[in-house]
């Protein structure tokens, strides 16, 4: 997993030109679960064809021009990984950023399950 290489290649998407902004999220494997219990890593699995449903859906959005995901998955990730990487382009903030949202929200939602190993 790579962000910098995401990012390169929405550079070289031949709408490039259209972009005005590139927002990305991070996901990082955290040392408690929600409900506060401690945990030493995670497990994501994710359903690829609901993935791809729902980035072409996203990307008809108005104004978006790319959306790149990667995700650590069927791997035991420990504390501090990174988890997924998640990247919109498009041309106002005011269409990229609840893009990324939605999207990031749909994929923790609908596409992706995860365990958790407490400690």
């Amino acid at each position: 997993m790579n962000m910098n290489r995401l990012i390169h290649r929405i550079k070289n998407h031949p709408d490039y030109f259209k972009v005005g902004m590139i927002l990305g999220h991070n996901g990082v494997v955290r040392s408690t679960s929600r409900d506060g219990r401690k945990i030493s890593g995670l497990k994501i699995i994710v359903d690829h064809d609901k993935l791809q449903k729902l980035i072409e859906m996203n990307k008809k959005r108005p104004g978006i021009i790319e959306i790149l995901v990667e995700i650590a998955e069927n791997k035991n990730l420990a504390v501090g990984d990174d988890v997924m990487f998640l990247v919109v382009a498009g041309d106002i903030r005011d269409h990229v950023i609840p893009v990324l949202n939605d999207t990031l929200n749909s994929i923790k939602t609908a596409v992706t399950s995860k365990t958790e190993f407490f400690v």
